[in-house]
């Protein structure tokens, strides 16, 4: 039997290289990543605070539904595009630009619809335009 102590060699871990790859990897990730700022905006459509007040009888109102068709005066258009837009109007004012234009749209209507019926009205030179909302009860 063997009774003789070997002498065993002391193992240790240097952990100097480690710590270097772990540096440079924290340095090449924090070059590389790019950062963007996205907001996020949560809008509350506005109701109404008042009664509603009373208009005018000679008014044009567009009303825009939630695929984005459009009818004027409960009209309903046969293209949904800015130029059909501009020749309804056009044939509903006969020229008199003072008559007041409401602008309904559905809540799910596309934001581009409700600007191009702002757009068409500002090219005809209507200047009374509104936007109708719901009345908060």
């Amino acid at each position: 039997m063997k009774f003789r102590k070997e002498k065993t060699e002391d193992l240790d871990v240097n952990l100097t290289p480690l710590i270097d790859v772990v540096f440079l990897l924290l340095i090449f990730f924090m070059v590389s990543t790019t950062f963007q700022r996205e907001s996020q905006i949560t809008v509350q459509l506005p109701k109404a605070a008042k009664e509603p007040v009373e208009t005018p009888a000679e008014k044009i109102e567009i009303i825009i539904n939630a695929t984005g068709q459009y009818f004027v005066n409960e009209q309903e258009l046969i293209k949904s595009d800015a130029n059909a837009l501009i020749a309804a109007l056009n044939n509903v004012t006969a020229g008199n630009r003072d008559i007041p234009l409401t602008i309904r749209a559905d809540s799910k209507t596309p934001h581009q619809a409700v600007v191009t019926a702002m757009d068409a009205a500002a090219q005809l030179g209507l200047n009374r335009m509104s936007i109708a909302t719901s009345f908060a009860k």
